[in-house]
C-alpha cells in the first residue's frame, strides 16, 4: 500500500490494453487505488520490496495490506474491491490458479498484437496525477 494507505496497482505502462484498463479504473474505483507503471521508479521499488522481478512486464501487480498479488489473482481482487456488479467475478478465484493464470498469460502474450503499445509510459493528466505514484 502507498503512504496514503490505499492499494497500489502496478501495470505495464506501454501496453494500450493496460492503460485503457487503468483509465477505466480511475473513473470507476471511487478513488481507492493508486497506480504506477511497472517501468517507473516507484513501480520498480515496490517490485524489489516484494522480491518480484523488475523485468517481468507480463503481469499486473496489486499491493494491498502488505501483501502482493499477481496475474489473475490481482485482477480478481481488483474486481472484488470495485463492488457490484464487478465483484460478481471474484468467485472465479476458486478456479485453480494454474488454470486462471494460463488464461491470463494468453491475454498477456497477445496484448501488444491485439491492442498495440506506446513508445513511452502513460502520463496522467494534472487532475489525475495524485492517483499515480511518483
Amino acid at each position: 500500500m502507498d503512504d496514503a494507505g490505499r492499494p497500489v496497482l502496478l501495470f505495464d505502462g506501454v501496453c494500450n490494453l493496460c492503460n485503457g484498463l487503468v483509465r477505466w479504473l480511475v473513473e470507476h474505483d471511487g478513488g481507492q487505488f493508486r497506480f504506477a507503471p511497472l517501468q517507473s521508479t516507484a513501480g520498480r521499488r515496490l517490485l524489489e520490496r516484494h522480491d518480484l522481478p523488475a523485468d517481468d512486464l507480463d503481469t499486473v501487480v496489486l499491493v494491498v495490506d502488505g501483501e502482493c498479488y499477481t496475474k489473475s489473482t490481482a485482477a480478481l481482487r481488483v474486481l472484488r474491491r470495485l463492488g457490484l456488479p464487478y465483484s460478481l467475478g471474484y468467485p472465479l478465484v476458486a478456479t485453480p490458479r494454474r488454470l486462471r493464470d494460463r488464461v491470463y498469460d494468453f491475454v498477456a502474450d497477445h496484448r501488444y498484437r491485439a491492442f498495440g503499445r506506446r513508445d513511452s509510459c502513460m502520463r496522467p493528466t494534472p487532475e489525475r496525477r495524485e492517483r499515480f505514484l511518483e
